[in-house]
């Protein structure tokens, strides 16, 4: 890494006051040596404890490089990561929780293996996980699943631990609970060779409990769908629902065909058979798709052009003005 490479790190945070303290004295600690200006970008997503007043404490002891955003409300660590991505001043960004589990430490050696492997996005793998065996399990299975439908081929989505440039990741918009799939997204705008990971060191939780419970897995499923459908027909819908309403009008012009067959060549009734209500539901199916496609195609079109919107609305944030952790720097206190 050079001196002039500026790093922004950025953690979200909901109900972690007992973590904050310790989380950005480890953040100093970790990047005691790194040899470019760096800054701290706490999101507080929410928070009803004193997560705020200890992130005031640790700006006045450590300096205006620690930056604070607090979001008006809860709106989940997706929107609260996305807030501070948007936020972040750095050539590079770097993610990680704020439970303590993600090892700052980690990052410098994340950020000289991104440059030199000559990637965009640099994913963490806990390959040596502290979590319940229940719960590493069916992360394993929503892990390999993801792999297996996007074929962005990675062993651990779902370690926040992350380091890219940010000429990317500025260019990824994330929405809904998408954080687990950031690589995903990533792959829509660089090539998925330009992906990587590298194993990191992962702490048992300390402080206060896990945000996240096995219904979380069950949700990946649902997620997925959606991640499938952006990346493949987000900017052509009308492709994915146009194939399904011709693949059902197909089958209804076929079951049409049939009866007709049956009804004027071999003179047989047909108006108590099954498959003439069948037909002509598929029939209707199938129109209701085609102009589904076409609503699709409009709306797109519309997102396109207008540019999009943010899934957040922030209540308070330093702005650029903000100072930058100076190489050299100790971890003291601001105004010794």
């Amino acid at each position: 890494m050079q001196e002039n490479d500026s790093l922004s790190v950025v953690i979200p945070l909901y109900h972690e006051e007992d973590n904050v303290l310790p989380l950005v004295a480890r953040v100093h600690e970790g990047l005691a040596d790194y040899p470019g200006p760096w800054e701290l970008i706490c999101v507080d997503d929410g928070s009803a404890d004193r997560t705020v007043e200890r992130l005031r404490e640790a700006q006045q002891q450590y300096g205006d490089h620690v930056r604070i955003i607090r979001m008006r409300r809860n709106f989940g660590q997706t929107a609260a990561m996305q807030a501070g991505i948007n936020a972040a001043r750095g050539r590079y960004i770097a993610t990680l929780d704020g439970d303590l589990q993600n090892d700052p430490a980690d990052i410098p050696r994340m950020l000289e293996e991104l440059h030199e492997r000559d990637l965009d996005l640099l994913q963490g793998w806990r390959r040596e996980r502290h979590d319940d065996e229940v719960r590493k399990f069916f992360s394993r299975v929503a892990n390999r699943l993801i792999a297996r439908v996007t074929g962005v081929d990675l062993h651990d989505y779902g370690c926040s631990l992350k380091v890219y440039r940010a000429e990317v990741i500025k260019r990824v918009k994330l929405f809904g609970e998408m954080h687990r799939f950031i690589p995903v997204w990533v792959a829509g705008v660089t090539s998925p060779r330009r992906i990587g990971e590298t194993v990191v060191t992962h702490h048992a939780r300390q402080f206060g409990s896990s945000k996240y419970g096995l219904s979380r897995t069950f949700r990946v499923i649902v997620d997925l769908l959606t991640v499938f459908f952006f990346l493949r027909f987000r900017a052509r819908p009308g492709h994915f629902f146009g194939s399904i309403g011709l693949a059902f009008a197909a089958l209804g012009g076929a079951g049409m065909t049939w009866l007709g067959f049956v009804k004027f060549v071999l003179g047989e009734s047909i108006a108590g058979r099954p498959l003439l209500i069948v037909s002509v539901l598929l029939l209707m199916m199938s129109i209701q798709m085609l102009t589904t496609g076409v609503m699709a195609e409009m709306l797109s079109r519309t997102f396109f052009e207008s540019g999009g919107g943010r899934a957040y609305h922030i209540l308070e944030m330093d702005g650029d003005e903000a100072g930058w952790h100076a190489p050299g720097e100790g971890a003291t206190v601001a105004g010794d």
